[in-house]
Formats: structure tokens, sequence, C-alpha cells
């Protein structure tokens, strides 16, 4: 969930199947069958680069496995699947592996969200008070030189200041106010402070109760990363009156037929959900432990919490049917979810210079949005992507008819996979026109 650089993971493509066990010592090389463009818009060659990457990063041990897929035109144009779901018991990844996406939950939340307000039940200047009371007297905190100040909100903070992060409302882990988010369960004593599936209560009393503590900027000054889209989630189930996964489940997931998208997975489909890793002093892949900070609380929890914010449990084909939905200006196999309208707020820049005082990037309704050539690796302008704190990442590059799907769960992941590296590869081996 880091902003930027998860991003960068995105490119890949992996889906396929693979045997094979290997050596001990690089901790089980696999082989891996790939499927190759039907077009002449990428070389074979060059994809193959990929391949040979992405194995060099399992045969070192600095990643378990990961599954990526690309698509042209809605056609796939390069998948592959490397590595291990599961590297001790050598479980291989296949193209139908289970994986936590972290913020990459944002997207669908948002587009939520925006259904509604395309029927009038929300508005994007509505204050979040409308749906949730406690928002209408919030405060804000800053430094001083006896520690921290509080003062109320100079405004309203409103559904539009949640979609852009404009809110001033953090994940509450800097020691402005850590201390007071661990004492409320938030921040520091949740996880990675975004984490909140072992809670035992519904979002909205989470929320409820985020709304009593102080924020860190004013609504509308400043661009952070937060809690946002976790209040939208109780804002949509307010409004709907629904809970977000039915809600998710009845206008996204179940008519783009994305069956393996849901906030904890079905006691049927637990052998496909990928392990957790993490990297050492050394950035080498270890099994992270159990609970908030490593596996999680996604097959044996309360089962109560639908975060919008950081959530869902997708596979690589998945996710790539619903951003092919964005990239098609709402609609997928005769199927509408959003108006073009609505999906161009999405993907313009909403915030000026809030995200990049230079201009180089933006931020719309849940994305990041490439403004300037070369500011996101080779992404073209008008790019939007983001990513999950689990490693996960995603393109979708208008220009080009490109969506690019990587997944992997490693957290934290301090292989350089977060850099431009990965996306590159993919772009290098587009040699075709459109």
């Amino acid at each position: 969930m880091h902003r930027s650089r998860l991003l960068a993971l995105s490119l890949l493509v992996i889906t396929s199947t693979a045997t094979s066990m290997g050596s001990a010592q690089t901790r089980g090389r696999r082989k891996t069958t790939a499927a190759r463009p039907s077009s002449g818009a990428f070389s074979n060659d060059r994809l193959a680069r990929i391949d040979r990457f992405l194995q060099q990063y399992i045969d070192s041990g600095r990643i378990g496995g990961a599954v990526a897929l690309v698509l042209r035109d809605g056609n796939v144009a390069y998948q592959h699947a490397a590595g291990w779901s599961d590297v001790e018991s050598h479980r291989p990844v296949t193209v139908n592996s289970l994986f936590r996406i972290a913020s990459q939950t944002k997207a669908l939340t948002t587009v939520a969200i925006l259904s509604l307000v395309e029927e009038g039940k929300i508005g994007l200047d509505d204050p979040v008070s409308r749906y949730i009371p406690q928002f209408a007297h919030t405060t804000v905190a800053s430094r001083s030189d006896t520690g921290r100040v509080t003062k109320p909100a100079a405004r309203p903070i409103t559904v539009r200041h949640l979609l852009t992060h404009t809110s001033g409302i953090s994940y509450g882990t800097d020691s402005l106010v850590g201390p007071v988010y661990s004492s409320a369960g938030l921040g520091p004593a949740a996880g990675w402070g975004w984490y909140t599936a072992d809670k035992n209560e519904p979002i909205c009393t989470t929320v409820e109760r985020l709304a009593t503590l102080p924020f860190v900027a004013q609504p509308g000054k400043k661009w952070v990363y937060g809690y946002n889209t976790d209040i939208l989630g109780c804002v949509a189930e307010r409004a709907s009156g629904m809970p977000l996964d039915e809600l998710i489940r009845t206008r996204i997931t179940r008519p783009l037929k994305m069956n393996d998208t849901y906030f904890y997975v079905p006691p049927a489909a637990t052998r496909r959900l990928v392990t957790v890793y993490a990297s050492d002093s050394t950035n080498h892949a270890y099994r992270a432990p159990d609970g908030p900070r490593g596996q999680g609380n996604y097959v044996d929890g309360p089962r109560k919490s639908f975060a919008g914010g950081a959530g869902l449990i997708s596979t690589a084909p998945d996710y790539a049917r619903f951003l092919q939905m964005l990239l098609n200006d709402g609609e997928l196999d005769g199927v509408r979810i959003l108006a073009p309208h609505t999906v161009a707020l999405m993907t313009h820049n909403q915030v000026g210079t809030l995200y990049d005082s230079t201009g180089a990037r933006g931020f719309g309704f849940g994305f990041g949005i490439t403004q300037r050539y070369g500011a996101i690796g080779m992404t073209s302008v008008g790019t939007f992507s983001w990513g999950g704190a689990y490693g996960s990442s995603y393109y979708v590059d208008p220009v080009e008819h490109l969506v690019i799907v990587f997944m992997v769960n490693q957290l934290p992941n301090g292989t350089d996979l977060r850099s431009d590296k990965v996306s590159n590869l993919v772009y290098q081996a587009l040699v075709g026109r459109q």
C-alpha cells in the first residue's frame, strides 16, 4: 500500500502452470510454460526476458512465486506462472492461485460508490456526516513545542475528499497520532495500520471510532494515504442498505463473472490461497508469521470486517476482467457497470499538484495517473495504476490498450520488483504499433 512504488511491479504477467521440483539450495526451481501473444504486437524473444528475470528471483530465494497477466485489446498477450504458492510444501503457483490484494480493493469500492452516485444515492460533495454522523465534528492534530495540538477541522470532510485521499486522514501509524490510534485498536495496533480482517465488528463500527480520533491534515489541503476508502465502504453500506461484500458482489463481481474475488476465502478454496513471505535483511524470502502482520485472518477469522480499503482476495484473471471493464469505459461482455463519463472521472487527475508537486503524476478516484511520459516507467500518458501492500500491482494503459496485472504476496518486500524494472520489461517487449 505504500503508494508509489507498489505500482511498478505491475507490468508482468504470469498465468500458467508448471511442474518440476528443483534443488533445495535454490528453493525449488520449477519450469514454467508461458502463453505467447497471437499478434505481432509483442516480441516473443523479448517476452522471454521476463521469464528469465522472474526465474532468477525464485532461484535466488528472493520471492516464493508470482502470477501475472497482460491483456491487449482484451486478449491475453502474455501469461506466465513462476515459483511456488507455498515453498515449503512445493505447492506450485497456478493461474487460479488466490492472492491478498490489499489496496487493490480500493478500486472496487470506488466503483461501488460511483455506481451509487450514478443513481443519485450519493453526491460527490456530500458531507460524510450525512451517512456517518460521527464525522460531523472532526479534529486535526499538529505538532507544537509541547507535543501535539488538536484543533477542529476547518471544513467538513466530503465523499470527494475520501475518493481522492485529500481528507487529511492517515493510517495513524506516525508518531504524531500513533499512540492515540493504538488505544483505539487502529494505526500501530492494526497490523500494518490498514489491516482489519481480525476485527470482530462491522467496518462501520470501526469507522465510527475512527471519526473520534484526530487526523493529520485539514480537509482538501494535502494528499494523505489512509483509511479513506474504508470510510467509503461504510458510506456505501449506509447509502445502499446492504453490507459492502454483498454490494460489491451484486454490482461488480457477479455481473463480471469474477467468481474468485471475495473478502474471506471460502473453505473449499483455502488451498489456493498463497503463502505470504517476507524479505529478511539480505532480501531473501522467509515465511511470514501467522496473524495480522503475516498470513492474516482471511481463512480463520471473525469474517465480519469488510474493509473497502484493503480487504479483498482475488486472482490475476479476475482482477484483469475488472480492469478491462474500466478500459472499455465501464462495460465488459455486454454488461455495463459504469457510464463512460463516470470512468473518466476516476481516471483523470482530480487533485491538481497535491499528489505530485511536479505535475508528472496525478490522482483520480482510486488510482494514480501518469501525467507526463517517463513519470512511471514507460507507461503512456493517461495510464492509471495502483498496487497492494502485499506486493501486487497493476497498470491500465488506454493508449496501448493494455491491462497488466502482477500478483505476489510478500510483506515486507525488500526486492527491487517494486521499481520500474519489471514494468519496463513488459514495455520493452511491446514492439508493434496500434
